[in-house]
């Protein structure tokens, strides 16, 4: 396997990952709590992090960290909830499946990053291969959640693209930076959670289990391996591989929920994950022009004692 099929198949663990979130949100939490949710997810995270590191941000990374936890965070789990909450199934990772498009526009303004044809072409099929997943039969469509499910994926986009743009301080590990946009997301949410939804409702033991594995595995883990990715990847090859998560929710709901998938949906995962790989796929270099060897060619030098002499210099094959 080459390095970048490494990286690729270790950060696609991450969308992976986050296709569960729907699932476990609809059967394992409270229910009309979006924004505690969110905070239960990114701040408990973010403090183990800052734990193990024991690493702070120094000078212009306290707002840089403040801007990307809040865009990777402290607006994208409120928006991503609500949109979990308002919209059945896997149709709010759906709603989602728009952030390629997002990232290219992103990319070409604050990266310099030309979107190309392919790029373009892409990032369209895997949003029509996704979208047909949510053609099944009795899907719901709610505007609110519609609305929030594209803020969120707008606000994820803008992180990408300003986590690849920023990149990290030197000596601060991949770790520590997480930790940074935990703990900034999720203080971030805690204000707005207390003050529209109250205190924090009674948990159950099937409650805290959700909790814990949102905060542990779906995030701490995924996000150190999604920051981890934008660093060594392109910005629209990072963000091609978020239909994973709709795919993965629509195949949970169909194994674990009953949920049907009939020939359209799965017509329309086949696609998303065609534009998937397709995105991941490096241009092929163009080839090197030929370079003819020049000519043999005589030049007269004069040595040290004044003599002059003449050379010939004959060349046989250019090297590189």
């Amino acid at each position: 396997m080459s390095r970048k099929a490494a990286v690729v198949a270790l950060t696609a663990l991450a969308p992976i990952s986050w296709g569960s979130t729907y699932f476990v949100t609809t059967e394992f939490l409270p229910p009309d709590r979006p924004l505690f949710t969110g905070l239960m997810r990114a701040l408990p995270a973010g403090l183990l992090l800052l734990a193990l590191t024991r690493k702070l941000p120094q000078g212009a990374w306290w707002w840089k960290s403040a801007v990307l936890g809040a865009l990777n965070i402290g607006a994208f789990f409120p928006l991503l909830f609500l949109a979990a909450y308002r919209l059945p199934g896997g149709v709010a990772a759906v709603v989602g499946s728009v952030g390629p498009l997002f990232v290219v526009g992103l990319a070409a303004l604050f990266l310099g990053e030309k979107p190309t044809t392919k790029t373009l072409l892409t990032a369209v099929a895997a949003a029509f291969g996704v979208s047909l997943v949510v053609l099944k039969a009795g899907a719901a469509f709610d505007l609110v959640g519609i609305v929030a499910g594209l803020l969120s994926s707008l606000s994820m986009s803008a992180g990408i693209v300003f986590t690849k743009r920023w990149g990290r301080p030197e000596g601060v590990g991949a770790l520590a930076l997480t930790g940074w946009q935990l703990t900034a997301g999720g203080l971030v949410i805690l204000p707005i959670a207390f003050l529209i939804e109250g205190a924090p409702p009674a948990l159950t033991g099937t409650n805290l289990a959700g909790y814990a594995y949102l905060a542990l595995g779906n995030t701490a883990i995924s996000y150190l391996l999604w920051f981890r990715g934008i660093e060594r990847l392109s910005a629209s090859s990072a963000t091609l591989l978020g239909p994973l998560s709709p795919i993965t929710a629509a195949v949970i709901g169909w194994a674990a929920l009953g949920q049907a998938l009939g020939p359209v949906q799965v017509l329309g995962m086949l696609i998303a994950f065609g534009a998937t790989l397709a995105g991941q796929l490096s241009p092929r270099a163009p080839k090197a022009p030929e370079v003819a060897a020049p000519e043999a060619e005589s030049f007269s030098g004069t040595e040290k004692n004044g003599q002059e002499v003449s050379m010939d210099l004959e060349v046989s094959e250019v090297r590189r």
